[in-house]
């Protein structure tokens, strides 16, 4: 079932979002390797480590992007989240432009309070972004559509760096 904002796409259009809700998931090659960033990043990030989270991200972005031999990615984590009357901005791709490598932005700390984030909401803001940038790269999308398929295939990637156990542990509820 399309989100609402389908009926109002021209058909070309229509046609990105189709093939980009019928790809439910991406095969990671040899995950298991990159599960060894994931206890590392969590603790990072709950010790307020900004450099060691940014170091551990650019880490696992560029191991997912390797591993589907596609075009690098760079990756920044930020302190507080800009926030406005629209709400808070918890990521940002900007992709490939005049021959600069495509960015992932990320913000460690919530606008309100400036509390460090929960570590799930921010690893799933990481593939969430490098999912758009795996639409254009990975997959040639012409455009990178937040479609159901979109959102399973954030998800695939999370459950194959994500140890059960760990997700058992956690007591948070998938999203």
């Amino acid at each position: 079932m399309p989100f609402a904002y389908y009926a109002r796409l021209p058909a070309a259009r229509k046609r990105i979002y189709e093939r980009s809700d019928a790809i439910e998931r991406i095969e990671l090659p040899d995950a298991a390797a990159l599960q060894a960033l994931v206890a590392p990043l969590e603790a990072a990030l709950k010790a307020e480590q900004r450099t060691e989270a940014e170091r551990l991200c650019v880490s696992l972005a560029t191991g997912i992007v390797s591993r589907l031999e596609t075009a690098p990615i760079r990756v920044q984590v930020l302190a507080v989240r800009p926030s406005s009357d629209w709400g808070e901005l918890h990521g940002l791709y900007l992709p490939e432009d005049a021959g600069k490598t495509a960015l992932i932005k990320l913000w460690m700390r919530t606008a309100k309070n400036k509390r460090v984030v929960a570590f799930r909401s921010f690893l799933r803001t990481l593939l969430h972004e490098l999912c758009h940038h795996l639409d254009y790269e990975f997959f040639m999308l012409e455009e990178t559509f937040h479609t159901e398929g979109f959102y399973k295939r954030e998800s695939s990637l999370f459950h194959q760096l994500v140890p059960k156990a760990h997700v058992q542990a956690d007591g948070e509820a998938d999203m």
